[in-house]
C-alpha cells in the first residue's frame, strides 16, 4: 500500500513539473482597481489550489484529532475497572474466615441457530371460533 501511495505522489509531482515547464509565462493579475500583480502562471495556479486546499485540510485534521480523542476516552471508559486490592492492616491479625471470591467475568452468549426461538406475536390472531364467542 505504501508503494501505491508513493507512486501516486511521484506521478502527481511529474505532472505538476510538466505543467509548470510548459506554461512558464508571465501573467498579470488585477486584484483591485490600483493593485496589479505580475507573476508566472504555474505560481498563480498552485497558489490558488493551496489557498483552497490548506484551510479545508486543516479543518479535516482537527476534526480527526478531536474524534480520535473522543474515541480513546470512550474506549477507556468502556474498559472494566481493575478489581480493588485487599489491603490488610498491620495492627490487626488476619482472621481465619474465608475471603470472598470475585466472580469471573461472564462469557458472551454464543447461541446456535437451533437455540434461538422465533418471536411470538404480542396479540394472538382472531380465529373464527373467537369471533363467534365474542359476539
Amino acid at each position: 500500500m505504501q508503494f501505491i501511495k508513493t507512486l501516486f505522489w511521484v506521478i502527481l509531482a511529474v505532472i505538476l513539473v510538466v505543467f509548470a515547464v510548459n506554461n512558464w509565462s508571465p501573467t498579470s493579475v488585477l486584484i483591485w482597481e490600483d493593485i496589479r500583480i505580475d507573476t508566472k502562471l504555474p505560481v498563480l495556479v498552485i497558489g490558488a489550489f493551496l489557498l483552497g486546499f490548506v484551510p479545508l485540510w486543516l479543518i479535516h485534521r482537527a476534526s480527526r484529532w478531536r474524534l480520535n480523542r473522543r474515541i480513546k476516552t470512550l474506549e477507556a471508559a468502556a474498559r472494566p475497572a481493575p478489581a480493588p486490592s485487599a489491603t490488610t492492616s498491620t495492627t490487626t491479625k488476619p482472621s481465619s474466615a474465608p475471603t470472598p471470591q470475585t466472580k469471573p467475568a461472564a462469557a458472551p452468549l454464543d447461541l446456535g441457530k437451533e437455540q434461538i426461538s422465533e418471536p411470538t406475536p404480542a396479540v394472538s390472531p382472531i380465529t373464527g371460533d373467537d369471533k363467534a364467542a365474542s359476539t
